[in-house]
């Protein structure tokens, strides 16, 4: 291996109460893929932040091409060459890739009247695309790029910058399987032009895949470093949470169903008015509906809770007909959502616990008209016990939580509430392994009561292993359900893309790799 281009020494970092970095040390060679993990809260984001220049650290010292420095600042992190690549994307949809690349850095011309040059603009952008292999122009508009392409957008933005250290940060969260392993591609050519590349991710199979070291951090210290030969999923884990995360019953199959909760015959939503969906979901299941990107899952769910109007068919919920003009209606006859996106629509992250798990149910929690704290705060300590849920108090803000338990605050507000159908969608995007595992737990608990659970996710194993019944569906209409004794890859992937499953001799069912 290269001598290391790029060093941190005994970086320690506290915050009032937390240390959030203790004597954290780490090299940096050229070229090489380091794979970061850690559950939420283990230090990973406040060591970003001190190799970015954002935040300062109390102690310890970063070496870059041999210069000692106290701290970075941000003009100093990007002269050694450091970019980020960060979960939640900085591009603007309104402007084509070159002007995204380049923003604030646009050649000009016209001389005093300082006009883009476009065509500059464009010839210089495109070898960054290149770079990463792109399949799209420079005057592509962003807003037609997926998720993937965005991201390499984001990665070609760094490299323009002169990037020797690519900081990736939970890359492949919003991405399904097929986008990721392009991803993965990329990371494999930016290692191949000897750029560095930091890999943060909770999918600890991409990471077995793509990294040659792995760094663990647990409560802000290196805890174990593991050399390409010695990855593997358990060793990783072992060393995040300090032991062995078994296979769960939270995973087993359940008892049988009973009868049908939710049915939808001929529903249409807006985003394929021309397709019909029939779905049946049965109290005590745990039905999983897959499918690729933009195959109507989620607005499917939007339906279903009322957000969206159906544009035809009908629902009915226990054998009685249902009809939903508002989430509100949903919610009062006890249909609940857990939404993809928490931080948008989950919860209000500047309100504390309390008031978020109050919040769909004032009324219950009202005398004489008016809300009492105290009984707000008697049912959220109920729920932060039942979920054990990490906070000081139900008083803390919830935008200081974990994401994991950021999700368990948008299940117990619902779960104070008696739901009879409970959808998720993408329940355990970006948490760690130990989060997930619990929400899986939580979720069975939730079937075993005679809830009916649909579970939206992109995470082929989690649908596998979490799910009792498989749904699959294929540009805005179900294409058809798999059992148990039918699940695997091929056979998902296969309806996910209009084909017909492989019945015979199909693979049984396999855990998450969170949960094995």
């Amino acid at each position: 291996m290269q001598k290391a281009f790029l060093s941190l020494e005994g970086i320690r970092k506290t915050y009032p109460g937390v240390v959030a970095l203790e004597r954290f040390s780490l090299d940096i060679a050229p070229g090489e893929v380091v794979g970061l993990v850690g559950e939420n809260g283990a230090g990973k984001s406040t060591l970003m932040k001190v190799l970015g220049g954002i935040v300062a650290p109390d102690q310890g010292t970063i070496t870059v091409d041999g210069t000692a420095h106290e701290r970075l600042t941000v003009e100093t992190s990007m002269r050694a060459g450091i970019a980020f690549v960060h979960q939640e994307l900085n591009l603007f949809d309104n402007l084509d890739v070159a002007a995204n690349v380049f923003l604030g850095r646009e050649p000009l011309r016209a001389g005093p009247l300082r006009l883009v040059d476009r065509s500059a603009l464009r010839e210089a952008c495109t070898p960054f695309l290149e770079q990463v292999g792109a399949n799209f122009s420079a005057d592509t508009p962003v807003a037609s790029l997926s998720l993937a392409q965005q991201q390499m957008v984001e990665i070609a933005k760094a490299l323009s910058m002169q990037a020797r250290l690519v900081i990736l940060d939970e890359p492949t969260s919003s991405l399904p399987a097929a986008e990721t392993d392009r991803l993965l591609e990329v990371i494999a050519t930016l290692k191949a032009q000897g750029i560095s590349v930091i890999f943060i991710s909770h999918r600890l199979h991409e990471i077995e895949r793509a990294a040659d070291r792995v760094i663990v951090m647990r409560d802000g210290a290196l805890v174990g470093t593991l050399s390409k030969a010695e990855i593997s999923h358990d060793e990783m884990v072992r060393l995040m949470i300090g032991r062995a995360l078994k296979a769960r019953e939270a995973l087993e199959p359940a008892r049988e169903p009973g009868a049908v909760a939710l049915s939808a015959r001929g529903v249409r939503t807006p985003a394929y008015p021309h397709r019909a969906v029939d779905l049946d979901l049965r109290r005590g299941e745990i039905l999983g509906l897959a499918g690729l990107v933009g195959s109507g899952r989620t607005e499917l769910a939007r339906v279903l809770f009322g957000i969206d109007r159906s544009l035809g068919g009908s629902m009915s919920l226990d054998g009685e007909e249902l009809v939903l003009k508002s989430a509100m209606d949903a919610v009062r006859s006890g249909i609940f959502l857990v939404p993809e996106d928490r931080k948008l629509t989950g919860v209000l992250l500047d309100m504390p616990i309390a008031q978020n798990i109050s919040l769909p149910n004032l009324r219950a929690h009202a005398r004489r008209w008016l809300v009492s704290a105290r009984s707000e705060t008697e049912t959220a300590e109920a729920q932060r016990r039942n979920l054990a849920i990490k906070a000081p108090t139900v008083g803390t803000r919830t935008g200081t939580l974990s994401g994991g338990n950021q999700q368990k605050v948008v299940l117990a507000k619902w779960l104070a509430m008696k739901p009879r159908v409970m959808i998720l969608d993408e329940p355990t995007r970006g948490i760690d392994i130990g989060a997930k595992a619990e929400i899986y737990t939580l979720m069975r608990g939730l079937a075993d009561a005679g809830v009916a659970v649909l579970m939206i996710s992109s995470d082929m194993e989690e649908v596998i292993g979490a799910s009792d019944r498989i749904a699959v569906m294929h540009e805005g209409r179900i294409a058809g359900y798999l059992d148990r004794e039918q699940f695997s890859q091929e056979n998902v992937l296969l309806l996910a893309v209009g084909k017909q499953p492989r019945h015979a001799g199909a693979k049984a069912s396999q855990m998450p790799d969170e949960v094995r």
